[in-house]
């Protein structure tokens, strides 16, 4: 098995190479939907989240208001490490899990993980174990003005988002492959097709 670490920041158009190398083949987990499924309703996660946070970042009907605790995270430093410690050992863990199910299906198969904040949880992620480390990057004036078009976010909104996780400068730091994502999406796309062709030789 191949173990591939995928990362970069909000709009960096990470989520498009991941959808790309799956569609070659590769087995992607995505740590984004398993922080997601770490905090869903009766989970220890959500109960300890509610016990940090308190029951206004809890919905009537006992879902997380993601609205409502992202509006403490990303102004409180503090916040986030908590929110942090609370729910990057259980996504790990649940990402262990997946891996192992994976390498034990096809010995061979290339698994690509898609962690958003590889860098920003390194201690938890354990990056020095992949094989190689991808990075999708992009001008922060591209990415606020994707976050602004794509997701609604006001330019201030998304330049806080920004300003929240690691430059590209410290994630190129860690890579072995990086793809520039600031032209077109065919361009981008075709530079997933040729890390493809590489991670096949591996």
């Amino acid at each position: 098995m191949h173990l591939i670490g995928l990362t970069g920041g909000i709009a960096s158009g990470k989520s498009a190479v991941a959808q790309r190398l799956a569609s070659h083949g590769a087995i992607v987990i995505d740590a984004d939907r398993l922080a997601r499924e770490v905090v869903e309703p009766g989970t220890p996660g959500l109960a300890a989240v509610a016990d940090r946070f308190g029951a206004g970042v809890i919905t009537a009907d006992g879902m997380l208001d993601r609205p409502a605790l992202g509006a403490i995270i990303f102004t409180d430093d503090r916040a986030r490490l908590d929110l942090n410690a609370i729910t990057h050992p259980l996504v790990q863990q649940r990402a262990r899990d997946l891996i192992a199910a994976a390498e034990a299906h096809d010995p061979d198969a290339v698994v690509v993980y898609d962690v958003p904040l590889l860098l920003e949880a390194s201690s938890q992620s354990g990056y020095h174990r992949f094989e190689k480390i991808i990075v999708v990057e992009a001008e922060p004036a591209t990415r606020i003005r994707r976050l602004v078009e794509l997701r609604g976010m006001s330019d201030h909104d998304a330049a806080r988002r920004i300003a929240s996780q690691a430059t590209d400068a410290e994630r190129r730091a860690i890579a072995d492959i990086v793809i520039d994502s600031n032209g077109t999406l065919d361009d981008t796309l075709a530079q997933a097709d040729d890390v493809w062709t590489q991670l096949r030789e591996l």
